[in-house]
């Protein structure tokens, strides 16, 4: 699993750069802020939102507060592809539960975790809304309807290949 990595000293100023430049983008609306620093990183590193507190002159607390109430919002990088699959009642009975281990076994990490490589984050959801076309696995924002763990396999295969 992949755990909080640190600005380097010698890219901070750039990191400072580009906050400030959010911060005139945005003014003070701090969701905002912090989903520019998370578009651009992946997620958000805990220099970077002491930094935006600084900034903005507000405590750190009230901005981890933020942070750690929308879901959206990861204080560990996230992989270049996530995969997501849903494991709600639907997904479940037709073989989400099988999918997810089948992705776990082939990316050697559990529901939640990122590849070493940050290649893949895989997250299992409690349901995506598309009962009747599951199990549902999506990749970078497409939806793949009718999976089975083999099919999930190959499509992970197929995403390693292309790079």
């Amino acid at each position: 699993m992949i755990k909080e990595q640190k600005i380097s000293e010698d890219t901070l100023p750039e990191v400072n750069s580009f906050i400030e430049e959010c911060i005139k983008m945005h003014s003070r609306f701090l969701i905002s802020i912090l989903q520019e620093i998370q578009a651009k990183y992946n997620y958000l590193p805990e220099d970077s939102m002491r930094i935006v507190a600084e900034k903005l002159d507000m405590p750190i607390r009230d901005v981890y507060g933020v942070a750690s109430f929308y879901r959206a919002f990861s204080f560990t990088p996230k992989g270049e592809h996530i995969i997501i699959v849903c494991l709600g009642t639907a997904c479940h009975v037709r073989g989400g539960a099988g999918i997810v281990d089948a992705l776990s076994r082939e990316l050697h990490i559990q529901p939640g975790e990122t590849t070493t490589d940050l290649m893949f984050t895989l997250e299992a959801v409690n349901c995506l809304g598309c009962c009747a076309i599951g199990p549902i696995v999506v990749v970078d924002g497409e939806y793949y309807e009718h999976m089975t763990a083999s099919k999930a396999v190959k499509l992970v295969k197929s995403i390693k290949k292309r790079r």
